[in-house]
């Protein structure tokens, strides 16, 4: 009989991370929370998985996929890469940071230059309405004209690799910064 209890309450202790706020209900009252722990649970758990992927360049997408949670120890550690950023009875929130652009810029992404000089990204050529993210205001004057010419008509992004050149390749040429000879 001892080994049955000992079961039951390991089994209920491995369920305590996913209904923690649920087992609170004892002290703030009848919730939401208080009807999700008094149903009972057979067989696997299943729960919705919202994983975001945050890229270099600020921009973070998310994708949503339900598991079905045969054991706790499987499900973190298909997760293991991800750091957990929420979590409630209907659903967990992974986040992973990544070391690349996002999609958006590969496909569309193109560095300009704003009519005050800051460098921009745009989503496709550059326009004034269509900006994603600036960075710094570039001095015109110091620039080579066909760099300049460049930056008026668009320079692809496509990858992480020409991203980090550009952004270093005009950083010399930030507008107040004076350079040693």
């Amino acid at each position: 009989m001892r080994t049955i209890w000992s079961l039951l309450i390991i089994g209920a202790a491995s369920f305590y991370p996913f209904f923690q706020d649920a087992f609170n209900f004892l002290s703030e009252g009848t919730s939401v929370y208080a009807e999700a722990a008094e149903k009972h649970i057979e067989g696997p758990l299943k729960i919705d998985v919202i994983l975001e992927r945050e890229y270099l360049d600020g921009e973070v997408s998310q994708e949503t996929i339900e598991e079905t949670i045969w054991t706790l120890e499987d499900f973190w550690a298909k997760y293991d890469q991800w750091q957990l950023v929420d979590m409630d009875i209907d659903y967990i929130v992974f986040r992973q940071k990544m070391d690349d652009i996002s999609p958006l810029l590969k496909a569309n992404g193109y560095f300009g230059v704003t009519e005050d000089g800051t460098l921009t990204i745009f989503n496709g050529r550059p326009q004034e309405t269509n900006i994603i993210q600036s960075f710094f205001q570039i001095d015109l004057g110091k620039l080579e004209s066909t760099k300049c010419e460049e930056l008026k008509k668009g320079i692809p992004i496509e990858t992480k690799d020409r991203y980090v050149e550009v952004l270093e390749t005009f950083k010399s040429y930030t507008a107040g910064v004076k350079q040693a000879n």
